[in-house]
């Protein structure tokens, strides 16, 4: 699916190619299309096969993001046969991608891919063991709320549109993040890793009250919570009272979108 002809939200042409991966089960692509396109990028929907097949390539593009959804439909765990096929069959891409400083998203099963793929904690480029993880909710149900995150001082330093408080919505059953060891919870801390936790109360039960992380570069970054979903005001459940940190029409995911838009504008060539 291509985006073309359109101006970005500041009335700006469209630089920064995005590619949005897809894949059986993804449902919150459109959305993240949206948001893309609000922040000013042009993005490509392409589904996973046409990665596998080497019709399309991670190379020319500067952002690379893994929306919502049940890629799969969950159907061995959260994100792992997305994950698979990344780690096993698009590898050598990925590390270039990665070591390139471009931008990788993932969001709610996107979050679960990166983790799995091994692309998240990122200690290394591509992490060989699994070191942390996104479990079921201590709740033992489906969640589907708004929660208040507030931002950290992290290696993502791009972040930098963001308040240091804001809402976005939740909508998951495996949002629990928790680490393999409380040695692994220390280097996160230690390296700026952690991006946002939970304010207002923890809805999962994760670790640290972590809401988000990123690799040690800071250019890889998976969060539960989904921007794409808060980027015009009217979508807060409280919007006639809300007090907006920007813009009388603008949510706080237009934030988040527009900082990751602008870092990825620093690969044009």
């Amino acid at each position: 699916m291509m985006m073309k002809n359109l101006t970005s939200f500041n009335g700006n042409s469209y630089a920064v190619k995005a590619l949005v991966v897809r894949a059986a089960g993804t449902n919150c692509d459109q959305e993240t299309l949206h948001a893309l396109t609000l922040a000013g990028a042009e993005s490509d929907l392409v589904h996973i096969n046409m990665l596998l097949m080497g019709r399309v390539r991670l190379h020319p593009y500067q952002l690379l993001v893994f929306p919502g959804g049940f890629s799969y439909g969950d159907d061995i765990s959260a994100g792992k046969v997305l994950a698979n096929q990344l780690r096993f069959r698009l590898r050598d891409q990925l590390e270039r991608f990665v070591e390139a400083k471009k931008p990788i998203v993932g969001i709610c099963n996107g979050f679960q891919v990166l983790v799995k793929a091994g692309l998240l904690p990122g200690f290394e480029t591509l992490d060989n063991e699994q070191r942390v993880t996104l479990t079921l909710n201590d709740s033992g149900r489906f969640q589907c709320e708004w929660v208040t995150l507030q931002a950290e001082k992290s290696a993502a330093h791009w972040l930098t549109a963001l308040p240091k408080k804001f809402d976005l919505p939740i909508a998951h059953g495996e949002g629990k993040f928790i680490t393999m060891s409380s040695n692994v919870l220390d280097q996160l801390k230690a390296n700026g890793q952690i991006v946002f936790r939970y304010a207002s109360n923890n809805p999962n039960g994760s670790v640290d009250n972590i809401a988000g992380i990123c690799n040690k570069a800071g250019n890889v970054i998976g969060l539960m919570p989904h921007p794409e979903r808060f980027v015009v005001r009217q979508q807060h459940p409280n919007w006639p009272l809300l007090k907006s940190n920007v813009g009388q029409d603008i949510g706080d995911g237009f934030l988040f979108w527009k900082s990751v838009v602008d870092y990825a504008k620093t690969f044009i060539r």
